[in-house]
């Protein structure tokens, strides 16, 4: 997931938003899909056949199909997959690099290993 840097405006932290989300159905749920909506967010979230169901059985009642791009949702396995490949390295997984750029650092080592053994 990539940010867009919004410019600093006043003390804090500066914002971020991500360009999309890509999720699994446990996080379907219709306060997540508001809150991303309303933070101009676009989302590719699955509809887990339970509310499926129940959004068909109110009729027009129930609303509109969420959109779906199913595409878009099999590239999050390849994320998923490359996220479980750096894991396996320990100084990924646990996080002991007391600095951010030493943690980059072990992370891109673990990606060179990574590329030089496939």
């Amino acid at each position: 997931m990539e940010g867009v840097r919004v410019p600093r405006v006043g003390p804090g932290r500066p914002r971020t938003r991500p360009d999309s989300v890509s999720a699994d159905k446990a996080y379907s749920s219709r306060d997540n899909r508001r809150h991303l909506r309303r933070r101009r967010i676009p989302h590719t979230i699955p509809e887990p056949d339970d509310q499926i169901a129940n959004r068909r059985r109110r009729g027009s009642a129930g609303g509109r199909p969420t959109g779906f791009d199913e595409d878009r949702y099999k590239k999050r396995n390849v994320v998923e997959r490359a996220i479980g490949r750096l894991k396996q390295f320990r100084g990924v997984a646990t996080r002991y690099d007391k600095r951010g750029y030493v943690f980059h650092g072990t992370v891109i080592f673990a990606a060179l290993i990574i590329w030089l053994r496939t």
